[in-house]
């Protein structure tokens, strides 16, 4: 309950974000894609921050209790945005400039911003592992149940977008931006509610302790112990069976780091069977952890320039679709212009079942592997499939611009001045449909990767790294969107990214990120090659 209640709030307010921001604060659109970007960007990087307060500190229901509560007042402050009309500027009258935000009135839509962020700080990565939390992993039933909560947690996820992204916006743009944002804040509270309601019955996990101060002890130690010679076993090697959370793996490589569990004369280890110098002499279970992250780092790192090919079928595809014929044949009704993005979802949803029950079940009696293929396997095709989207996606604006500019007759204009192009937007739909396929590949199993590979009291960590690899993607999708904006618009060159598309080349930008693509799939291979998993 808590889940789909704060999918539905949280989404139905951030997925028409840039609709909002054009046409109720009137901002450009290269502008609103910026504050867009960073915005995403940031909710995907507080997780972080969260995973390591409630894997250090509070815990993972108080850090859900909390960021609960901040993502109501969130939505609460965003709303007010829209049914005051003193915290918005004013309508734009025909024929003259629209007048922006003032300072006050961008200040408390940060502010709200704010809050969101701290709620998306705490919510992400605590949700999924809070779940588990409530199986006993030692039983039969208990794995069976994390299995299915896990197939639960992604239907929901996509269930709440799609319904955000359809419903909730349809009545944002057609009905009233007041009522279509007070919606997203009463759902919030139920899912406020919910949550605290189960609170006598939760499974609640206390913190142990900081898992980076065990990362840096390691390096510490190895360095202070960097001219000792490795022996040839392990059995003289500091071993701690009486820690179980730390969990042995043993991984070929990096036998630098071996070093920091050197046994020497001048280490000491108290009764209770640890070290008193955690700074000098580290368990081999905690520098076996450290391999783990340091094999695993290159390959999380191929999802951030893999993100620059969602993020722009997320922001630019609705500035396509509102130059685009949005009619459903010739009735009089419009898709929204930001319910297009509950295509790549769709897309994921269609998918899932097809593979685990249809292709992975032929693919395993072939490879003789579980699921049919390697987790890094599914990966890859996923960034296979990226460029893919990228490269469609481009053939298609090209096309749409050209039945604006070529065929003299548009449809309508926007609020930007750009003429509306008789192009259907429905072409717009399969990449999209394509990038949900390359999501379910890539996405789902970089999720499944990080849980598998991570040690065990890093789960909430292993949570967060998916979306600290979304908040990359995102600045450096600020940073790309900035940088050809600024490049492509000097002198007689036309800008790429013109507020006018039709008079710009989105076309040559997707193209570039379709390259950008490619070569992180020659970076992935390389890692995947030398990747080693987890015994």
């Amino acid at each position: 309950g808590n889940e789909i209640f704060e999918k539905l709030g949280a989404l139905g307010t951030i997925t028409n974000l840039v609709v909002y921001l054009t046409a109720v604060f009137h901002l450009r659109s290269i502008t609103t894609a910026t504050i867009v970007n960073v915005f995403n960007g940031t909710t995907n990087l507080a997780p972080v921050l969260g995973a390591f307060l409630a894997d250090t500190y509070l815990g993972r229901y108080a850090t859900l209790g909390l960021a609960s509560v901040a993502s109501q007042l969130g939505l609460l402050i965003v709303m007010l945005t829209a049914a005051v009309s003193r915290l918005h500027p004013p309508r734009c009258d025909p024929g003259r400039l629209c007048s922006g935000p003032t300072p006050g009135q961008q200040a408390f839509l940060l502010f709200g911003f704010a809050f969101l962020v701290i709620g998306a700080g705490g919510i992400r990565p605590c949700n999924l592992a809070f779940g588990a939390d409530q199986f006993d992993p030692r039983t039969e039933d208990g794995r069976k149940g994390i299995n299915s909560f896990f197939n639960l947690y992604y239907f929901t996820f996509n269930l709440a977008m799609m319904i955000s992204a359809t419903l909730i916006i349809y009545v944002q743009s057609n009905v009233s931006w007041s009522v279509g944002l007070a919606i997203p804040a009463v759902l919030m509270f139920f899912s406020c509610a919910f949550f605290f309601l189960g609170s006598r019955t939760y499974v609640k996990v206390r913190p142990e302790g900081s898992p980076f101060s065990s990362i840096a002890q390691v390096l510490v130690a190895a360095f202070r112990k960097r001219r000792l010679k490795l022996p040839g076993s392990s059995i003289t090697m500091f071993f701690a069976e009486s820690n179980s959370s730390l969990m042995s793996v043993f991984m070929d490589g990096f036998r630098i780091l071996d070093k920091a569990a050197i046994v020497t004369p001048e280490d000491e280890i108290k009764p209770d069977g640890y070290a008193a110098d955690p700074w000098q002499l580290c368990t081999l279970q905690q520098v076996e952890q450290v391999k783990c992250i340091v094999r695993i780092i290159p390959v999380w790192s191929t999802g951030i320039l893999y993100q620059l090919a969602a993020t722009q079928q997320q922001t630019y595809v609705i500035f396509q679709a509102l130059q685009s014929n949005r009619h459903l044949g010739r009735s009089n009704f419009q898709i929204p212009a930001a319910s297009f993005v509950v295509f790549p979802m769709l897309g994921m949803s269609l998918w899932i079942p097809i593979y685990d029950r249809i292709v992975a079940p032929r693919l395993e009696r072939i490879t003789k592997k579980e699921g049919g293929l390697t987790l890094l396997q599914r990966m890859g095709i996923g960034l296979v499939l990226s460029v893919a989207v990228m490269t469609t996606a481009g053939v298609i604006e090209e096309r749409r611009r050209s039945h604006a500019l070529r065929h003299h007759r548009t449809v309508g204009v926007t609020t930007n001045g750009g003429a509306v192009s008789p192009f259907s937007s429905l072409w717009l739909i399969p990449p999209l449909i394509l990038l949900g396929v390359s999501e379910a590949f890539n996405v789902i199993s970089q999720v499944e990767f990080y849980y598998k590979q991570f040690p065990e009291n890093m789960r909430s960590i292993a949570g967060s790294l998916l979306f600290c690899g979304f908040a990359l993607g995102g600045y450096l999708s600020s940073l790309m969107v900035t940088v050809v904006h600024r490049s492509t618009g000097r002198g007689q060159s036309r800008n790429w990214l013109a507020e006018d598309l039709n008079k710009g080349r989105l076309d040559l930008f997707y193209y570039s990120i379709a390259v950008l693509g490619v070569l992180n799939l020659v970076y992935f291979a390389a890692c995947a090659k030398w990747y080693r998993y987890k015994a």
